[in-house]
């Protein structure tokens, strides 16, 4: 307690020394006695005078620059406690004031501050050191003000000391929110997160990507382009350039950093969109030397000087472009424009403001608007004392309307009606004309709670401390050679959106569009953007969309893939396009023309079946192996041909299992029975007993064909079961998707393709062996050359198909398939049709018997010179051939491979007696 003791004195011993001006009472600028006092910090003049650089000794000088906005506001706080005493709110209380210029000083903004803290009823102004405030009664129970935010950053600290509540009209700064660092600060205004918002949603919607910033090198300037910042990061917005200026203007380093600021925005040409966050005499500096240069440029003025008349009567301010802001939403302020109107008849001596303003009427009335307006602001304190000496006064009525800014007037106004209410809300039960029936903590809890109407909205504070007011969207317009500040839009922070009135104004928000300030070109629909060396990502090139993608939007990062593999796009598209499906349709050129050779090929193996019917007893005929083998040989050439119609037309599962089983168990079918027919042939007409003993052993007509083509049966029910062809969109092709039959397994189609194959094979060796048989009625040489066209064929398909794809990969097969059917169909069938229809001659029993006497005599001396003899065994081999040929059952059933006649003489031809009419008369006694 002793400590404590101690050090009070000393506190109050330095209260004493800052605030010895003349009088410590001196130190109030406006002031009003009553039940309640509310306090008032307002930067009435922009800047304090100091006769060094630096301060040597801890004297509170006088200020400069008159600000007539700041001058207003503390009407606007007098006029609002006026109508508080006049009206029912505070029933038998009145509400005084003091109000203090802070000069936009934090230094002098903490004296005013100190005064604040004084005990009540302290004459010294001694602010006492406490542990415990609860029971402190200081002369202010709340404060309204300050101006700037960095003024309010360092008085709300102090405040807090003793939970003063602190409610702004104007500091917006974003940290202010923080309810712990700041517990005891509120705002009537929103915070400049909002703001910040605002104008980044105010750039996208205009399309610019590519802006600058400037802004005072104080903590509101800082945490604002702090703030801009991450909001323009998050929405694509990128900063050329950041120019902070010094906040005083008394710095040395002022005016080269304008200069520096000015030849940044005029060599950044790409660069249309200056942010500005300045106060407004920083403003003032800033556009007069951007005239000087003549930049033109949109501006985006941030709340602080978005209203300010006394910026917009510059000369040639429309030279600098386009100025658009954000201002604080107003409401009705009918009742302050009327007390303004008589503020004249009010007394000055408690007001230094308003006294202050008189003398400046009297020395600057003279001049015209502008400089009326740079009189007012240029005058020091000391000078205008000189200057106002035999100066009659003079009164400008219309001056101070002139120059309201609705929005800090109303956010003033509301400011002291929440302080009041919460005086209201406090003061129920209590005698608050006593000072210590309300505390100012108290109060503090109170305006959390406390919610008043504004014209036809409620409105209260959150919980950070802030309300969320709309925003006034305004536009700088030159109107009869005077710039007008209009409001074309309303920006609601809640929503995030701007309300228009009517579709003028919106066309003149819309109109910022025509203004281009990007980094780089937009990129057109059907480009995307290719990020260059450059650290900011707006700057890019615009390259085009590849294939099989598309952009339909300007500035789009990247292109879309088409959503699937049905869709294609070309190179720059701004859409996708459904792919063609493509399949050899039954419409085709070429479809058509294999069509009409499969039907070709049907015709004429019905031709051929009615030629060798009509001609069944024939030794033609009954050469080729009978009328049965010759049907299903002719039936299996018919389904081979008619397997050409499942390669044609749209793919469907059936038609892919279909097709292949059809051709290869058909093939296999008539492969098999031409084999037979071989192994006949060269059964009948071999002289070689082993050779014929095997043959005789092999010759089963009927099991042979069953199992060779039971086998490619089975081959073909595996590979339909396991793994069974289907429909697959092949997407090889760009731009088209080629419908096609995917045969499931290649190496079950090849077992099916190398099974037919080998079959063919043996079919060959055997056809090859008995090739030089009876010319007339032998089948083995035409089977032969049968044999090696589909062999060619084949050869040639495998390398041909591997290497095909799209449409026509299907008509590969159907031309294979067409060209070995109709070679085995011609060389089989057509010499017999041949000699049928024109050599009838040749197609007799006495033609028959000849050709077999010639072959056998041929035979016969072939074998006297290789052999001597014929051993007897070989003989009854050849006699067993002839015997069973001789059978009449074999005859009729067509089991001989040429015809034997029914038992009956030979008259037509009498051989020779010899050897070798002896074998002839063998063959021909088996006819």
């Amino acid at each position: 307690m002793a400590f404590v003791s101690f050090l009070i004195p000393c506190f109050v011993m330095g209260i004493d020394v800052a605030f010895c001006c003349q009088n410590t009472k001196d130190f109030t600028d406006a002031s009003s006695p009553g039940d309640i006092v509310i306090g008032g910090l307002f930067a009435v003049h922009s800047k304090m005078l100091r006769p060094e650089e630096y301060p040597i000794k801890p004297v509170i000088q006088n200020c400069a620059g008159f600000e007539i906005q700041i001058f207003l506001q503390t009407l606007a706080m007098i006029h609002a406690i006026e109508m508080i005493n006049n009206s029912s709110l505070l029933p038998g209380l009145t509400l005084g004031y003091e109000i203090y210029d802070t000069c936009a000083d934090v230094t002098k903004a903490m004296a005013a501050a100190l005064r604040i803290l004084a005990r009540f009823n302290s004459s010294e102004g001694v602010v006492e050191f406490k542990c415990n405030y609860t029971d402190y009664v200081p002369r202010i129970k709340a404060v309204t003000g300050a101006s700037y935010s960095e003024v309010s950053m360092a008085v709300s600290r102090l405040l807090a000391l003793q939970l003063i509540p602190q409610v702004s009209p104007a500091s917006s700064a974003e940290i202010l929110s923080d309810k712990i660092r700041f517990p005891s600060f509120f705002r009537t205004i929103p915070s400049d997160f909002h703001q910040t918002r605002a104008m980044t949603h105010l750039i996208c919607e205009s399309g610019w990507n590519w802006v600058g910033v400037i802004a005072t090198d104080d903590d509101n300037g800082r945490f604002a382009l702090e703030s801009f910042g991450l909001q323009a990061m998050a929405n694509n917005v990128c900063i050329a350039f950041k120019e902070l200026l010094p906040a005083y203007l008394s710095d040395n380093t002022f005016h080269t950093k304008v200069d520096h600021a000015i030849e940044k925005i005029v060599k950044e040409t790409r660069v249309n969109v200056i942010v500005v966050f300045m106060r407004q005499i920083h403003v003032l500096k800033l556009f007069k030397k951007a005239i000087e240069r003549n930049v033109n440029k949109i501006w985006i003025a941030s709340d602080n000087w978005a209203a300010a008349v006394k910026i917009s009567a510059i000369p040639n301010i429309g030279q600098l472009g386009t100025i658009v802001g954000f201002g604080f939403k107003s409401g009705d302020i009918s009742t302050f424009q009327d007390f303004l109107k008589n503020l004249h008849k009010k007394p000055i001596e408690k007001n230094k403001f308003l006294h202050e303003y008189t003398m400046l009427l009297s020395v600057c009335a003279h001049l015209e608007y502008h400089d009326f307006q740079m009189c007012i602001s240029n005058q020091s304190q000391d000078d205008l004392l000189q200057s106002a000496d035999n100066k009659p006064q003079i009164w400008k009525d219309d001056f101070l309307n002139s120059n309201v800014e609705p929005g800090f007037i109303h956010s003033t106004i509301l400011a002291v009606y929440t302080i009041a209410h919460a005086i209201k809300g406090q003061c129920k039960h209590r005698n608050c004309k006593d000072p210590s029936a309300v505390m100012p903590w108290e109060l503090l809890e109170e305006l959390k709670k406390v919610t008043i109407i504004d014209g036809d909205k409620e409105i209260k504070f959150d919980s950070n401390g802030d309300m969320s007011t709309s925003y006034n969207v305004l536009l700088w317009k030159e109107i009869d050679g005077r710039m007008e500040i209009t409001t074309v839009a309303e920006y609601d922070p809640e929503k995030g959106h701007f309300i228009f009135e009517d579709e003028e104004k919106k066309k003149e928000f819309l109109d910022l569009k025509k203004v281009q300030s990007t980094c780089s070109q937009h990129c057109e629909p059907g480009q995307m953007k290719k990020v260059t060396e450059s650290p900011h990502t707006c700057c890019y090139e615009c390259v085009h969309c590849p294939e099989n993608h598309y952009s339909n939007q300007t500035d789009m990062d990247y292109c879309y893939r088409c959503n699937n593999r049905t869709y294609w796009a070309p190179i720059n598209s701004t859409t996708c396009y459904r792919k063609t499906v493509h399949f050899l349709a039954w419409t085709d050129w070429f479809a058509v023309f294999l069509l009409l050779l499969s039907a070709f090929g049907i015709v004429l193996v019905l031709s051929i079946t009615v030629i060798f019917t009509k001609n069944l007893t024939t030794p033609v005929v009954k050469a080729s192996g009978g009328l049965t083998v010759c049907y299903i040989i002719l039936f299996s050439h018919f389904l081979i041909f008619l397997s050409s119609i499942f390669f044609i037309g749209e793919p469907t599962e059936f038609k892919c299992r279909t097709r292949q089983a059809l051709f290869g168990i058909s093939f296999t079918l008539c492969i098999s029975c031409i084999l037979i027919k071989s192994l006949k042939i060269l059964l009948a007409f071999s002289f070689d007993p082993k050779l014929q003993n095997f043959l005789k052993c092999m010759y089963r007509p009927i099991p042979t064909v069953v199992t060779c083509t039971g086998i490619q049966v089975i081959i073909c029910t595996f590979w339909l079961i396991f793994r069974t062809p289907f429909v697959e969109q092949n997407f090889s092709i760009p731009r088209a998707i080629i419908l096609e039959c995917n045969e499931g397994s290649i190496v079950a189609f090849g077992i099916m393709l190398s099974y037919i194959a080998a079959l063919a094979f043996v079919c060959f060796i055997f056809a090859f062996k008995g090739r030089k048989l009876p010319e007339n009625y032998n089948e083995a040489k035409f089977i032969t050359f049968g044999m090696l066209i589909y062999f060619i064929a084949w050869i040639v398909f495998i390398p041909v198909y591997a290497t095909t794809f799209g449409k026509y990969l299907p008509a590969v097969e159907i031309i294979v398939v067409l060209i070995s059917n109709y070679g085995i169909l011609c060389c089989t069938f057509l010499p017999k049709c041949y000699v049928i229809v024109y050599k009838q001659e040749t197609n007799t029993k006495s033609a028959f018997l000849k050709m077999v006497y010639t072959y056998s005599t041929k035979s016969a001396g072939s074998v006297a010179v290789s052999q001597n003899s014929l051993d007897s065994k070989s003989s009854s081999s050849r006699a067993t051939v002839s015997d069973s040929c001789r059978s009449e059952n074999n005859s009729a059933n067509g089991n001989c491979p040429f015809p034997v006649p029914r038992k009956r003489p030979v008259k037509e031809q009498v051989l020779p007696k010899d050897s070798v009419g002896t074998v002839a008369r063998k063959r021909l006694s088996s006819i």
